[in-house]
């Protein structure tokens, strides 16, 4: 670890919903620490969807992704294997393995997620964008 780099930082202490938000329709996303919060080391954000709500659809990237249901059970497919992940469940999705998230359930669903290496957070206004114009869908058959 750069001590230099780590003691320039700030520490962050944000209470419960703060964070930068991207809402997304029925779907939102708060980060928490990323860029120089974290020095580009990693990304921390939160996930909630709404009652049977879609999530991105099948997707993959090289960096892993970790994610930790904070409440609700958020519905994982991980290498086309679907789970349900109630709160306080742990998944870990290697790099470059396809996966989705969703909400089936008829509560609120939330989750951390953790990214590493970060710098996600940049990719999040295209992210949005795709999420509010999407044409499919966001409600659950």
């Amino acid at each position: 670890m750069d001590e230099i780099n780590s003691a320039q930082r700030p520490p962050v202490v944000l209470g419960p919903g703060e964070g930068r938000a991207y809402p997304m329709g029925r779907l939102s996303a708060v980060f928490k620490a990323d860029g120089s919060e974290s020095a580009g080391r990693y990304s921390i954000s939160e996930w909630w969807l709404d009652p049977h709500t879609k999530g991105p659809g099948p997707h993959r990237h090289p960096e892993d992704d970790v994610f930790y249901v904070l409440e609700g059970t958020m519905s994982v497919c991980v290498d086309g294997h679907w789970s349900e992940a109630s709160a306080g469940s742990f998944v870990l999705v290697p790099g470059q393995v396809t996966h989705d998230f969703e909400n089936r359930g008829s509560v609120r669903a939330g989750m951390l997620n953790v990214s590493v290496p970060g710098e996600f957070e940049a990719k999040m206004p295209s992210i949005a964008d795709w999420f509010n114009a999407r044409t499919d869908g966001e409600i659950l058959d």
